[in-house]
């Protein structure tokens, strides 16, 4: 039921990033229980209302590249998103090898690049591969970008999100990545001018950030391992273990709007059980304004 002037969304998208799955249990850093934070992750994502429609990870699945890492990746997620009725959408990062990749999470062979376009309900999501082989900075060839452009000369029916690992844009809190940034980024930003793109999703800074790159928003997603303090005392580069988060994506017609949900719990300090709902609904706007808007009233007095 709407209650304010905005309808429901027309989508709704998860954007997680950097999981840097390891096998058998191995802590990245001697410290980092990888796996536990994709379980987190999933975990409050499934408290998300209404579900996530698809479930984008853009970039480093696996640490290692190991075909175990992928295949425990896979266990996690796939019935978590059925679980939701979302599809689930893979990105190739630094991380990842191709082959592996590949193989451990589409069962295909071969070490090309990794794009791929996904639709869901109208909406095209495009998964382009920035990877190089035995590089961390990023590119996007020039055969690539003669696909991408091909894929973006025809409108889908709600436009398109673009998903790669490399974000397109600065980073002036995380200076060392400007070393593996996303090289030639004028080439892509040619390709994308004055198509249906409405938004561009990223990951490998693991911290959360937003720009904007050829007039289209931008998301960076922090990384559910570890991330990088953007403030850190004395430090060229300090990974740390907290301020884990994914972003929720809600797409009206017009517009799209950025969540940031924290992976950690915090302490209740006030709130309404989840029964209140009805209760809202059942009342008229007018009702409603004068209970929920009104200072002086008991909702927030008591």
């Amino acid at each position: 039921m709407q209650l304010g002037q905005y309808a429901a969304p027309r989508h709704v998208v998860a954007h997680l990033s950097d999981p840097h799955l390891l096998a058998d249990g191995v802590r990245q850093y001697g410290v980092i229980d990888t796996e536990a934070g994709v379980v987190r992750a999933l975990d409050r994502l499934a408290h998300v209302d209404p579900p996530p429609q698809a479930l984008v990870f853009t970039g480093d699945l696996a640490d290692k590249a190991e075909p175990a890492a992928y295949a425990r990746l896979r266990a996690l997620v796939e019935p978590a998103a059925a679980a939701m009725g979302a599809q689930v959408v893979w990105v190739m990062g630094n991380h990842d090898e191709r082959a592996e990749y590949a193989a451990g999470l589409f069962d295909e062979d071969g070490d090309g690049s990794q794009d791929r376009v996904h639709h869901v309900d109208g909406l095209r999501i495009v998964s382009v591969d920035t990877s190089v082989p035995g590089y961390h900075h990023g590119e996007v060839t020039a055969d690539q970008l003669a696909w991408l452009s091909d894929v973006l000369a025809t409108p889908a029916p709600h436009g398109t999100l673009l998903a790669l690992h490399h974000p397109p844009i600065p980073v002036p809190m995380l200076r060392a990545a400007e070393m593996i940034e996303l090289a030639d980024q004028h080439l892509l930003a040619a390709v994308l001018e004055g198509t249906d793109v409405r938004g561009i999703l990223g990951g490998h800074f693991h911290f959360s950030s937003h720009s904007t790159f050829a007039v289209i928003p931008v998301s960076v997603a922090s990384a559910s391992c570890y991330t990088s303090d953007p403030a850190p005392v004395q430090r060229f580069v300090s990974g740390v273990d907290g301020h884990q988060a994914v972003n929720v994506l809600h797409l009206y017609d017009d517009r799209v709007v950025h969540t940031v949900v924290p992976l950690a719990g915090a302490p209740e300090v006030s709130g309404f059980p989840s029964d209140v709902v009805a209760q809202v609904e059942a009342l008229s706007p007018e009702e409603r304004r004068e209970l929920l808007s009104r200072k002086a009233s008991g909702f927030y007095t008591t």
